[in-house]
């Protein structure tokens, strides 16, 4: 592969095989799912932010 151009890089992923994972997981699709019934925030920082480009 290194005579096409391509070199050896090693990534590490967290593991989602252990329990901590799992549990790390739920508490923030938990987290997630309670942030899409509060629309409140969202929609001031909308009404208040300008386009990049126009800034």
């Amino acid at each position: 592969m290194r005579e096409r151009g391509l070199r050896p890089l090693q990534v590490w992923v967290p593991d989602v095989r252990t329990p901590e994972f799992a549990v790390q997981a739920h508490k923030q699709s938990v987290l997630l799912a309670e942030a899409d019934a509060d629309g409140d925030e969202q929609e001031f920082v909308e009404a208040v932010a300008a386009p990049w480009d126009d800034a």
